[in-house]
């Protein structure tokens, strides 16, 4: 997947490699217990993941967040369609949800 992640992936990792969004340090792909997570910031325990269609009412992604949250970290998930569509809405929820934290 890091060599080849979907668009939508692709296009949120644009906007958050190098610090882009509040000078948070992101990184992708990132192997925790016995999921790949697809964006994390560790200093928030935020986690952020991309979905398409085959997510929709996943018991298998309700699991996972339940485990992260377990852990800590707070997880947003947004789909494929929004990130490549509105890419800006998508930033200003996930800083509202930065504002919370």
């Amino acid at each position: 997947m890091r060599r080849e992640p979907t668009d939508a992936e692709a296009k949120m990792w644009r906007l958050l490699r190098d610090r882009r969004l509040s000078h948070l340090k992101f990184r992708r792909q990132v192997p925790f217990q016995d999921y790949i997570l697809d964006f994390v910031c560790f200093e928030k325990h935020l986690v952020i993941e991309i979905d398409g269609g085959q997510h929709a009412s996943s018991q298998r992604d309700a699991a996972r967040t339940a485990a992260l949250v377990a852990e800590g970290f707070r997880v947003l998930r947004y789909w494929n369609n929004d990130v490549l569509q509105t890419p800006g809405a998508v930033l200003e929820d996930i800083l509202a949800k930065l504002a919370e934290l």
